[in-house]
């Protein structure tokens, strides 16, 4: 008998409720201090994950949970960068 695959979990750090890894969208910190978003999920670095939603990109900015995940703060470009990726990602 075949056992059932682990499905991956992750902590949306917006709203903080565990969902499904693809459900989710990860930001990345890389090895040279850039902020992006992946969406593979497969880049090396120190991500941090959130929700499809745009509300849960602002709790985790007014909460600093990107910052708290990723241990670096992160300057107000890179927030206004994510939302035009946000945005972009939502269109397709």
């Amino acid at each position: 008998m075949k056992t059932k695959n682990k499905i991956p979990m992750r902590q949306c750090t917006g709203c903080r409720e565990m969902k499904n890894k693809k459900e989710m969208i990860r930001v990345l910190k890389t090895a040279e201090d850039e902020i992006v978003l992946d969406v593979t999920g497969k880049k090396n670095g120190r991500g941090a994950y959130i929700c499809f939603s745009r509300e849960c990109l602002e709790k985790a900015r007014k909460n600093h949970g990107l910052e708290r995940s990723l241990k670096a703060s992160i300057p107000e470009e890179v927030y206004e960068s994510l939302e035009k990726e946000f945005d972009s990602i939502g269109e397709q």
